[in-house]
Parts: C-alpha cells; structure tokens; sequence
C-alpha cells in the first residue's frame, strides 16, 4: 500500500515514516501543503495523512482541492485539540 504523509515538522515526519515502513506500507514525505497537492494530483496513493496546519496550504485546503478530483482516503493529523477541529 503506497501513502504520502504530509507533514511539516521533519521530527514526527521521520518517526511517522519509521513506523509505517515497518508496518510495511510504501511512503513518500513532503514537508509542505503545495507539495502535498502536487504529489496526490500527480502520483497513485491508497492513502494520504495530511497535517492540519502546514506552510504554503493547510491540510483542509489541500482536502478541498484533492476532492475536485479524487476520493483517495485521506486521515488529518492536529495538535489542536477545539472540538470544532476535532469534527
């Protein structure tokens, strides 16, 4: 299974990689929003992790413009904890 994860803090970025890979999905980090839409627009995923909060474009215009054109599954990732962002 091929997932891109994006997420702009290379930290958690690496240490999400480590345990994905060992659970032995195939995936491609970007650092950035415009970098995520790109990779989806222009790649084959099973799935996308998307941080929420991202330089460039966040993870809910990235969503938004993914959907236009895609119905890949996509799980967000927070730190916020409003319930409003929860939802």
């Amino acid at each position: 299974m091929r997932l891109l994860l994006a997420e702009d803090e290379k930290a958690l970025s690496s240490a999400l990689q480590v345990i994905l890979k060992h659970n032995n999905y195939s995936v491609d980090a970007v650092y950035n929003g415009q970098d995520a839409y790109d990779y989806i627009m222009a790649g084959v995923y099973d799935g996308v992790i998307l941080d929420v909060m991202m330089p460039k474009m966040d993870g809910w215009q990235v969503c938004r413009e993914v959907r236009g054109y895609s119905e890949v599954p996509i799980i967000m990732l927070t730190a916020r904890s409003d319930e409003r962002d929860e939802l």
